[in-house]
């Protein structure tokens, strides 16, 4: 992923209010992230409960979302749908968000199970477990990294461009 300046961050949000792009917190670490071991960047809001916030590298430059959190729990262990990680060391949340432009001011939503720090870019990172003999782990961590990348890609790109 591209390293994003705050002005980029705030304006690369397609469903939030223009209260709420100034109202986001930037991640605390925004400054010494490794960009490279990013394919997107996801942080929860510290001063907003429930609100997080993703950007993704799309054809047309950086496009961001905000997500909530949504209230409940889920009652088993779920697999976040962007990562595909079966043996997680954090928790998976349901987030919700709101479509861009008309349709979401229409009330109209989309949600997905992703992981409740978004550290998925982590996770596709560490080597898979051998599977069988002659299982190339190199190759299938590879193969995790572009899935997830294809899964938050298309997520932005079902809220920016869904009816």
């Amino acid at each position: 992923m591209l390293p994003l300046l705050e002005k980029n961050i705030r304006a690369s949000l397609i469903n939030a209010s223009l209260s709420e792009r100034k109202a986001l917190t930037l991640p605390p670490n925004v400054s010494t992230l490794v960009w490279d071991n990013l394919d997107y960047l996801g942080w929860r809001d510290p001063k907003i409960r429930g609100i997080g916030y993703v950007i993704v590298e799309l054809e047309d430059g950086p496009v961001g979302i905000l997500v909530r959190q949504a209230k409940g729990a889920i009652r088993t262990r779920p697999q976040c749908s962007w990562c595909d990680d079966v043996r997680l060391p954090n928790d998976v949340v349901f987030f919700s968000t709101k479509r861009a432009g008309q349709a979401g001011r229409n009330g109209n939503t989309i949600a997905t199970l992703a992981c409740a720090n978004f550290e998925c870019s982590a996770n596709v990172r560490k080597l898979p477990p051998v599977a069988y003999l002659g299982f190339d782990v190199q190759a299938a961590r590879l193969q995790r990294i572009d899935a997830l990348r294809e899964h938050v890609r298309n997520f932005v790109r079902e809220v920016r461009d869904g009816s």
